[in-house]
């Protein structure tokens, strides 16, 4: 008994440093190549000027990822979250590497049908979002929460990855003959090669690590069917007999009673996301005015939402600012569309100094918020109702940003619209 217990107890905590650290990779990966697109909005308002691309973009991206999470979330139970992954990462390394050809087929030259491609492939990006956050996050929220954490916060690291290696690019082209155009090229290949990396993570690495196979054991002896192909996959093959004996192991609350158990949960990251993309990009890139840092302006307020927000999602880390308690969250959450009549009459009246201050809170509460909603909501639960609810959880989070994208263009209202 005592030895049973003590090799449970190692293979809980062995490879736990190199998950945490593949985890944050492929959080990464599941957001790199749709920010390498925000990022460089500079060189897309250039060649696409009378389109706003910046706001039309994430226009086309979130239904397409809201849809099809809210179709994957429905038929979640009996899907197989390794298939999903795989198909979710390729389809972003594919889409990344037709963003060079379409450019390289039309000169980087704009025009509506170039433009359309590119929405298209926006499009596509969704649709890849929406396959890899909901599976992953369904799949590590039946682990331990650091996994939810390293994870969210490697989406993050996405943000803050492209906007210092935009700033690299404009820097060294910036005074050279089409530098936007071999920046945007740049910032694509290098996306196109991080989202294979993740597919090679996830396919053969991941799966392999004693930690990760314990949980995923743990759950399909929970009854969880969805991490069969992953088990297969580490060389674990399920025995079903013990299910067979007991029934009642498959027994797991329903989506709808999840869903009632933590609307509150699902509220929280509607409002996180519905105020944090009202704002962010479309307001920071649009309409904060000319200031001292010119064409760096923008780029700037992005780079420094993305940092803290990077930031905000290592806080919870630290026990005594980790908010455990659910009316504390909503009452945070809440609070901050405050942040809506301060943004408006800084873009009025003050400097870029205050904005800068403004765009760091907004990203530092984005992303404490997000995490210690994450990693809270799924504690008590059985391994297959975990997954469930992560994926409950994404389909809010997409949600939000959708609601957000849309009222983002609330802030064009009295500027010849």
């Amino acid at each position: 008994m005592n030895h049973g217990t003590a090799t449970e107890s190692i293979a809980r905590q062995e490879g736990k440093f190199t998950a945490l650290l593949v985890c944050w990779l492929l959080g990464n990966g599941s957001l790199v190549s749709w920010n390498s697109m925000l990022t460089i909005e500079d060189y897309y308002s250039d060649i696409f000027p009378d389109y706003h691309p910046t706001r039309v973009l994430s226009l086309v991206y979130q239904p397409f990822a809201f849809v099809t999470v809210a179709i994957l979330t429905y038929h979640e139970a009996r899907l197989n979250t390794r298939s999903r992954n795989l198909g979710g990462f390729s389809l972003f390394f594919i889409s990344s590497a037709l963003l060079i050809v379409l450019d390289v087929a039309t000169s980087g030259r704009g025009g509506i049908w170039p433009f359309i491609g590119v929405c298209i492939i926006s499009g596509v990006f969704g649709i890849a979002d929406a396959h890899v956050q909901g599976g992953m996050v369904g799949d590590l929220s039946l682990m331990c929460p650091e996994f939810i954490q390293s994870y969210f916060a490697g989406l993050a690291a996405s943000g803050a990855f492209t906007s210092a290696l935009r700033f690299i690019t404009k820097a060294a082209f910036e005074n050279s003959q089409d530098g936007l155009r071999k920046g945007a090229t740049l910032f694509f290949a290098i996306s196109a090669f991080f989202e294979l990396l993740c597919v090679l993570l996830y396919a053969f690495i991941f799966p392999k690590l004693p930690i990760v196979k314990y949980y995923r054991s743990k759950a399909a002896a929970e009854g969880s069917k969805t991490v069969s192909a992953d088990l297969i996959a580490a060389g674990i093959q399920r025995q079903n007999h013990e299910v067979e004996e007991d029934p009642k192991i498959l027994e797991r609350l329903s989506n709808k009673e999840l869903l009632l158990d933590n609307v509150d949960y699902a509220f929280d990251l509607y409002l996180i996301y519905v105020l944090t993309l009202s704002i962010f990009p479309g307001f920071l890139s649009e309409d904060t005015g000319s200031h001292s840092l010119g064409s760096w302006y923008a780029l700037v307020l992005i780079a420094t939402f993305n940092v803290w927000d990077l930031i905000g999602r290592y806080i919870p880390l630290i026990e005594c600012l980790r908010i455990k308690s659910r009316k504390g969250l909503m009452a945070a959450i809440l609070s901050r569309f405050l942040l809506i009549p301060a943004f408006y009459f800084t873009a009025k009246y003050g400097d870029q100094g205050w904005m800068i201050l403004l765009t760091s809170f907004l990203g530092v509460t984005n992303g404490h918020l997000t995490v210690c909603v994450m990693t809270e909501a799924p504690k008590g639960y059985k391994g297959p109702e975990q997954n469930a609810l992560g994926n409950l959880l994404v389909t809010f989070l997409l949600a939000g940003i959708f609601s957000g994208v849309v009222l983002d263009w609330l802030w064009l209202i009295g500027k010849g619209w």
